[in-house]
């Protein structure tokens, strides 16, 4: 008993499962707050360099999703690196574990921003852009996670980067 309980909680504190198909929604969500952490600072920081530089809706938008993307990936890729994995396998790992996951994380978190009356038009000082911008990313979080929970537990996603996180 004690043995699984330190097992489990070995997954859960790395935030993966090995495709056991037994994946914790705990493990899921955490999976899915490291994704949110890259999306974040890259949606965060695309829109505030797109609206203080005056842009308009469009490269903003544009901007925020590769850095989001950008973000996402080098958060994974630097604990892999750390691992003392090449350049090249370190990028591959990223990719197969983060895409699906960000692509998600950003369609909703965009496409909630879209639909919310006047947030597209929101400058940095409105209360709104913030705000928006905030419950999106959380309906993005509550969307991911049961994408990442079916993933993990067919070994893809964030699995992906387990074996690098002994």
């Amino acid at each position: 008993m004690e043995h699984t309980a330190h097992t489990e909680h070995q997954h859960q504190g790395h935030g993966h499962d090995h495709g056991s198909g037994t994946t914790s929604w705990a493990t899921a969500a955490q999976a899915t707050l490291h994704c949110l952490t890259g999306c974040a600072i890259g949606e965060v920081l695309g829109m505030v360099i797109g609206t203080a530089a005056g842009w308009g809706n469009l490269p903003t938008t544009l901007l925020a999703i590769v850095l989001a993307f950008f973000f996402g990936y080098s958060l994974t890729m630097r604990g892999v690196l750390r691992a003392g994995v090449d350049l090249r396998t370190a990028i591959r790992v990223a990719l197969a574990a983060d895409t699906l996951s960000i692509a998600v994380m950003e369609l909703i978190d965009n496409g909630v921003i879209l639909v919310w009356p006047s947030a597209m038009d929101a400058t940095l000082a409105d209360a709104l852009f913030w705000i928006s911008l905030a419950v999106s990313l959380v309906i993005a979080f509550v969307v991911t996670t049961p994408v990442n929970k079916w993933t993990i537990g067919r070994g893809k996603g964030h699995a992906v980067v387990h074996q690098y996180h002994h």
